[in-house]
């Protein structure tokens, strides 16, 4: 089974937890594209969606679902979301789209977590993946030193500005031994808006997709 076939297993099996006719988290990257896809089947059993992205808000609407904004909906039963890393612990490493920030506040306004990967994103330690920093374009530079001061070797992604209006600098060669505490203390230099550490706010169940099929975690 490809990576693709996977992704689309693991996108089927999170309709599980669609119940209802409420409003559904989604989340940006390739296998939130295929829960996308997959959402589309429902789309008269919903009221609609939130996206964390302009370009799954523009899927979404091309599905013929509706796209609320989170203003309008207060908590949200479930989030549904990729990622980039993952661990058995349920920490992740999200951003690789560029849309950490509203992933993560869709993430905390969401009863529910569930994130769908395939098995090559599964690790025993966070850091493979560069780890995206989204930041505040004036201050780019000083965060990339207080980025190395801590022993990363921060990238800015150049031609990238995300739905926010901000940059992404994607931290290189960090050992993710405490992603709660790297996570908080992350988001305390100033210029950041957040990290794609989700550590504090964990996935509630890993849903992997493999050649055995789907994995719960």
């Amino acid at each position: 089974m490809d990576q693709d076939q996977k992704k689309r297993l693991v996108a089927a099996a999170a309709l599980e937890f669609v119940v209802g006719d409420g409003i559904v988290g989604v989340g940006t990257g390739s296998t939130a594209n295929c829960f996308i896809d997959a959402l589309a089947g429902r789309r008269g059993r919903i009221r609609g969606a939130v996206a964390s992205s302009e370009a799954s808000a523009i899927r979404l609407r091309a599905a013929g679902i509706e796209v609320f904004d989170l203003n309008e909906t207060g908590e949200l039963a479930v989030y549904v979301d990729g990622a980039d890393e993952a661990t058995r612990e349920r920490h992740l490493v999200k951003g690789g789209g560029g849309a950490l920030t509203r992933e993560k506040i869709v993430a905390a306004a969401s009863a529910r977590f569930i994130c769908v990967l395939d098995d090559s994103k599964v690790v025993a330690r966070l850091g493979r993946f560069p780890l995206p920093v989204e930041v505040i374009p004036l201050a780019r530079r000083q965060v990339g030193r207080a980025l190395e001061d801590i022993g990363g070797r921060p990238v800015w992604r150049e031609g990238f500005v995300t739905d926010n209006g901000n940059l992404i600098l994607d931290v290189h060669g960090l050992d993710i031994l405490d992603p709660v505490g790297l996570e908080a203390s992350l988001n305390q230099i100033t210029g950041v808006v957040t990290n794609g550490l989700f550590a504090r706010r964990p996935a509630d169940l890993l849903l992997v997709g493999s050649d055995e099929g789907v994995q719960r975690i």
